[in-house]
């Protein structure tokens, strides 16, 4: 039997959220000593679920999946994690590492908890998530509510058009990797003095991990994967979002997402001082900058751009009715990012999907159509147009290919046939 959710439940966590808020966002110094129990009121456990419901992801180290998991039954699941919790014997299982490929060829590390444990991730990142947000600044964008990255990108395009010319393209390296476990921490205690939970975040990033069948100490990092990996990032560099605030925001704009950021400057010399400050900062935190992806931009006359959240951005020359020309920031959506969607439709489209029908395909690639267009609908028209002809191009060669009929033939024809059976474009205007 599952769960039943109801408004009322919605309704007691979102006040708790909101009252913790308050509370730290009032007192900058205040710390909270009684958490540990609110992560196991059954409501709160009933929301972590869906959380992770909803994100799905697969099994840890237990090979025991979501279905599984709703199979068992998740009352008894949530109320054994209760019960686990409030008598303190739950005990964490070390992380399954996997590595997914990223588009420059290399391999990504992610770590994996188990299902339950992402339950009572999740539990804790509800308690715990509003009391740090009231101390993030602006110029974090990454994994927070109601924030994004188009607000980011907004940012950037308000930055440059105000006369930031010089733009610092930084990226962090091995960042989740290498987070230092006792600065992180000391970090958490800024806030938090309830032991219990401080010993149950220290768990979590003293579980290990699991690879090839052989568990590993970490001693350092969070791994990517974990349901609050995101949120002890974000703590761990708000410190420096904080000191660049107070300190250096005089020599320009700061927006951050994730480990990825930039900062806009007006001159040469402001982004040369720009990026001594964040070595140094980053030295305190024990972080290097990625040599091969961070850089100095000059945007002048549009000669050069940088990429950003999967879209380059770029000056480009306008004129006015007036006929005096002047330059604005553009963003489209990246080399990178065309290759990625191309290279999923071609994975999509391929040899093996010809025992489906057109129709079924079609509907198939209009939900990742949807996906794309929401994200990079606010690119630039022509370049989304490029990438509707490079779809109905595949589809044609896939509907070719199905009939075993490879020669270009009856090339409009084909298209027409599939715009009528409802293709999505991403150029909409």
């Amino acid at each position: 039997m599952n769960v039943v959710r109801t408004n009322n439940t919605k309704d007691k966590v979102r006040e708790l959220q909101i009252k913790l808020y308050l509370t730290a966002k009032a007192s900058k110094t205040r710390r909270f000593h009684a958490l540990y129990d609110k992560i196991y009121r059954m409501d709160i456990l009933e929301k972590a679920w869906k959380n992770v419901k909803v994100n799905k992801g697969s099994a840890g180290i237990d090979e025991v999946t979501i279905k599984e998991i709703e199979e068992i039954g998740i009352d008894n699941i949530l109320k054994e994690i209760q019960e686990e919790l409030k008598i303190k014997s739950y005990r964490s299982k070390p992380v399954l590492r996997v590595e997914i490929p990223k588009s420059n060829g290399k391999m990504r590390p992610l770590g994996v908890p188990t299902v339950k444990d992402r339950i009572i991730q999740a539990s804790t990142k509800i308690v715990i998530e509003p009391i740090f947000e009231a101390n993030f600044k602006e110029c974090s964008y990454g994994f927070r509510p109601k924030r994004n990255q188009h607000m980011a990108l907004e940012t950037i395009r308000k930055a440059c058009n105000n006369k930031g010319i010089w733009v610092l393209d930084a990226d962090i390296k091995g960042c989740f990797d290498n987070i230092n476990h006792e600065k992180l921490m000391k970090l958490i205690e800024r806030r938090i003095s309830d032991r219990r939970m401080l010993k149950l975040i220290n768990k979590w990033l003293k579980a290990g991990i699991m690879k090839d069948g052989i568990i590993e100490a970490n001693e350092i990092g969070s791994p990517q994967g974990g349901v609050i990996s995101p949120l002890l990032s974000n703590i761990y560099l708000n410190y420096m979002d904080t000191l660049w605030e107070k300190h250096f925001s005089h020599l320009g704009k700061l927006v951050r997402f994730a480990d990825d950021f930039v900062i806009v400057c007006k001159n040469y010399k402001s982004v040369k001082h720009a990026r001594r400050a964040i070595e140094e900062i980053m030295r305190r935190l024990e972080l290097t900058f990625s040599e091969e992806k961070t850089k100095t931009v000059s945007l002048w006359e549009g000669k050069d751009g940088f990429d950003f959240l999967g879209f380059h951005n770029r000056m480009i020359k306008h004129k006015n009715n007036r006929g005096y020309e002047y330059y604005q920031l553009v963003q489209w959506l990246s080399d990178k990012a065309k290759k990625r969607i191309q290279e999923t439709v071609r994975n999509f489209l391929r040899r093996s999907t010809y025992k489906f029908n057109l129709k079924d395909m079609i509907k198939g690639i209009n939900r990742k159509i949807i996906g794309w267009q929401n994200y990079y609908g606010i690119s630039r028209y022509d370049k989304l147009i490029q990438i509707d002809k490079y779809i109905i191009m595949r589809f044609i060669m896939w509907f070719n290919g199905k009939r075993q009929t490879y020669k270009r033939r009856g090339y409009y024809e084909i298209a027409k046939m599939i715009n009528g059976m409802g293709l999505k474009r991403l150029a909409i205007r």
